[in-house]
């Protein structure tokens, strides 16, 4: 499950900064940032616990 985790705390930085761009420059695509944060959120969430 870690590498669920991880993954999920990648997606959602890459959703993050997506979001942030799309903030400053408009360009095709940008909407699918917020469903990458969500996404990310999900698997990170999912991904279990590390000890």
């Amino acid at each position: 499950m870690t590498r669920v985790r991880t993954a999920g705390i990648a997606v959602t930085a890459l959703g993050v900064v997506g979001y942030g761009l799309g903030a400053l420059v408009t360009y095709p695509g940008r909407a699918f940032s917020v469903t990458a944060v969500m996404v990310g959120i999900t698997l990170w969430a999912i991904g279990g616990d590390v000890r």
